[in-house]
């Protein structure tokens, strides 16, 4: 601008006058001409510029009096001339009778949220006596540009206007307000909270709709709002340091004075009057600010700009206010936000399951609704739902069991708590278990609901679940609805209730003969497959194994269901461990090894030796035949199983290991001849790194040989004088016993072989990996 430029002229002359295509409008077009003046009143600069004015006529029906209506238009528009009001009734006419547009009037919506917050409430703290006129949007403009009172009405006067949707579209054309509200809430919003909250409310308008968030970008109102959230925070921790400042002053002199002093008092509580209307006003701001944002972030790049401007970081931090629906708001951002993995580590690291804790239970619904849903998100992080059980949630999701609109969303949370072995355990100091057991007798025939036949079968795979869940008659209601409706989930429950040892597995007699009726080539795999689980989970002593397969003719639906590739892997498995059951019966495993199951469980042996749960179960099924005569000599004498189990001996897997042992000691001491192989393999293994050092070693030839080397390796073991008997049997007591000495084994000193410890009588059932088969997805996840 030149040096001599002193004045502003600004003109405005009218154009032509239409109609709105698709509304109940006219439309004025307009020309501005800006010119500045110098002092000698020259033009300096100049621009031309032009614009459109709409003047909506809504009240405009058959019935209205055209006449009166266009006086009317005319003297409230200063850019229609009164010359001009015949032409004016003729446009308003031609609106009277034109047919509407199927899309008049509309302004598109962008999808409402699902969890969206209620609606911002008006500005309560401005009382303005007019009523704001699009046409007058030039003069509240005129007004921004003085103090900060006529900032606040001119921004006030705008936002009257931009809360109803008709006028955002004529606003969003007038470069020149927004321009103006965009650089008075950047340059004056650190000196009044009101005006900072008027004018971010009525960008606030413009982010409501899909299509004016790039009006809202351009003018940078988004990091504005970031800035000013930040800002207000630190603040606010001012205030309390203030207010806490002043307690403690008052309760200082209190004690040291009069108890009765009066003005200290008036004092204090000026000072908590003062925060309290302090608070308020901020908390407006922030929740307008925060709403504005939550709309943009729709955008995922712009939501990333947030993150990476600590966006997750203010919101916990206005998780410590009180008023619940800045609250309401702030959990629904945080839901929003919270499905993406930076974004949940980040509320991690911030301790927000801790401050979500204190909002449960709640009175306001929608707070409820929404923490419970930013819970369950977060709860699909192993390390939160331990925070959740630390901070004391599981009695308070419990206790929301009983509430029909939040019971499923708490449910979910529990199901995945409940997956966490560590806290399967916590649930029986709830009222969880019994509200369950309720849950599912009140179902009736009706399917059960996916989340709660869910976090029941967690539950049951603890045993003091368990045991409360068969108090009374919970397992005859179990049992009953399972085998009347033929529920698989309901029976995988049942069949996690029936691995406990204790008095649950005794209650389980009196259904055997109708669970072994249901395992039939008739019915399908998967309902077969729990029904069989359950029935081999049974190791009941007093159980007739014997009377029970031949009265349902077990045996050769058992025996076809070895053969590799007859059924799904889990049946065919769950058939192995059937078979480890009965076998422990004395007479059950005589029939079976009649029927040839042994061969057929070697050659099932061969065909899964990569899957170390067949494996485990089968070499099981061999441990427990040996202890009988007729299936030990079949085992030993007819099969290679020995040699098999030599060669597992030295497996990867721990439990192969342990049950190949056990199973290996009572064959070496019933068979001299597969017990000097088993021990030649036990000392060959475990002197292993001993036999190479001397087979590699160089001795000088004046040294003497240890031994000569005609002579078997092997007899070093086995001629020591005292070590084995003369026949060469060699009883398990024999390993517990023994103690190398003088460095015979060239063990550590007072070590013991793995393989030669045997102070355990007999081992165990393996544990399965019933229910987490590597090649199975998990039973039930949420997406």
């Amino acid at each position: 601008m030149q040096d001599d430029a002193r004045y502003l002229k600004r003109k405005v002359t009218a154009g032509n006058l239409d109609v709105h295509p698709t509304e109940k409008a006219l439309v004025v077009h307009y020309e501005v001409e800006a010119s500045i003046l110098g002092e000698g009143g020259g033009p300096v600069l100049g621009e031309r510029k032009e614009g459109q004015k709409i003047i909506r006529v809504k009240s405009l029906s058959p019935s209205t009096d055209v006449g009166a209506l266009a006086k009317k238009v005319v003297e409230e528009c200063k850019l229609i001339p009164a010359s001009r009001l015949p032409q004016v009734e003729q446009l308003l006419y031609y609106l009277q009778n034109r047919k509407s547009s199927p899309v008049e009037g509309r302004v598109e919506k962008k999808e409402k949220r699902p969890a969206k917050p209620r609606e911002l409430t008006p500005f309560e703290g401005m009382e303005l006596n007019e009523e704001a006129s699009i046409t007058k949007v030039e003069e509240y403009v005129e007004l921004l540009y003085e103090g900060i009172p006529e900032k606040i009405r001119g921004s006030a006067l705008i936002l009257q206007l931009a809360r109803n949707p008709d006028n955002l579209e004529e606003l969003l054309h007038n470069e020149a307000a927004l321009g103006a509200l965009a650089r008075v809430l950047r340059e004056d919003w650190k000196q009044s909270v009101e005006l900072a909250t008027i004018i971010i409310y009525i960008f606030f308008c413009f982010s409501s709709f899909s299509q004016f968030h790039g009006v809202v970008s351009h003018y940078k109102v988004g990091a504005l709002c970031m800035s000013v959230v930040e800002h207000e925070l630190k603040r606010h921790d001012v205030w309390r340091e203030e207010l806490r400042k002043k307690n403690k002053a008052y309760i200082l002199q209190t004690c040291e004075s009069a108890p009765d002093n009066g003005s200290l008092r008036r004092d204090q509580d000026k000072a908590l009057r003062k925060y309290q209307s302090l608070l308020a006003k901020q908390e407006q701001l922030l929740r307008v600010s925060l709403y504005l944002l939550l709309n943009l972030a729709e955008d995922t790049r712009t939501e990333l700009k947030m993150r990476n401007k600590n966006i997750v970081g203010l919101l916990v931090k206005v998780l410590e206010r009180n008023d619940e629906e800045l609250l309401v708001l702030v959990v629904s951002f945080l839901k929003k936000l919270s499905i993406f993995l930076e974004n949940k580590n980040d509320m991690a690291e911030l301790d927000t399951v801790e401050k979500l804790s204190r909002l449960l239970p709640c009175e306001h619904e929608d707070l409820l609704n929404l923490t419970l849903r930013l819970l369950l998100n977060l709860s699909f992080d192993s390390g939160l739902r331990a925070k959740m059980v630390e901070v004391g949630l599981l009695p308070k999701l419990t206790a929301l069991l009983g509430d029909e609109n939040n019971r499923q969303v708490a449910m979910r949370i529990l199901y995945h708590i409940s997956m966490d072995d560590r806290f399967k355990g916590m649930f029986v100091h709830t009222d969880c278990i019994p509200q369950l057991m309720q849950m599912l007798y009140e179902h009736g025939e009706e399917e059960f609901e996916i989340e709660l036949i869910s976090i029941c079968i967690n539950l049951a795979a603890n045993k003091k679940n368990a045991q409360l869940m068969c108090e009374g008659h919970g397992l005859k209601m179990l049992m009953k609805r399972a085998l009347k409706m033929k529920d698989c989930l309901l029976m995988k429950k049942i069949r996690n209730i029936s691995q406990h040892d204790g008095p649950t597995k005794a209650l389980f007699i009196d259904y055997v003969g109708d669970l072994a009726a249901e395992i039939r080539a008739e019915e399908e795999e998967e309902w077969v497959v729990e029904c069989l689980g359950t029935l081999a989970n049974l190791t009941v002593p007093d159980l007739d194994w014997e009377l029970v397969l031949k009265e349902y003719n077990l045996v050769p639906f058992l025996k076809d269901r070895l053969k590799p590739g007859s059924a799904d892997d889990d049946l065919i498995l769950e058939v192995v461990i059937m078979i480890g059951t009965v076998s422990m019966d004395d007479a059950c495993a005589a029939m079976l090894a009649k029927s040839g199951i042994i061969p057929a469980l070697i050659e099932l042996l061969n065909a899964q030796q990569e899957d170390d749960e067949f494996v485990c179960q089968i070499v099981y099924v061999f441990y427990q035949m040996v202890f009988h005569q007729a299936t030990r000599d079949v085992i030993i004498k007819d099969t290679q199983a020995p040699a098999y189990l030599i060669d597992l001996m030295h497996d990867k897997n721990t439990e192969i290991r342990k049950v190949c042992d056990n199973t290996l000691d009572i064959i070496a001491e019933y068979d001299e001849e597969w017990g000097r192989k088993i021990q030649s393999e036990k000392f060959r293994f475990h002197n292993n790194q001993w036999l190479e050092m001397v087979e590699s070693r160089q001795v000088d030839e004046s040294e003497p040989y240890l031994y000569d080397n005609d002579n078997d390796r092997t007899d070093l073991f086995y001629s020591a004088d005292g070590i084995t008997p003369g026949d060469g049997s060699v009883s398990p007591d024999f390993f517990g016993d023994f103690q190398p000495s003088n460095g015979d084994l060239h063990l550590g000193p007072g070590d013991v072989p793995e393989a030669f410890d045997q102070t355990t009588s007999s081992p165990g059932r393996p544990v399965t990996a019933y229910g987490f088969r590597p090649d199975e997805q998990p039973f039930y996840n949420f997406s």
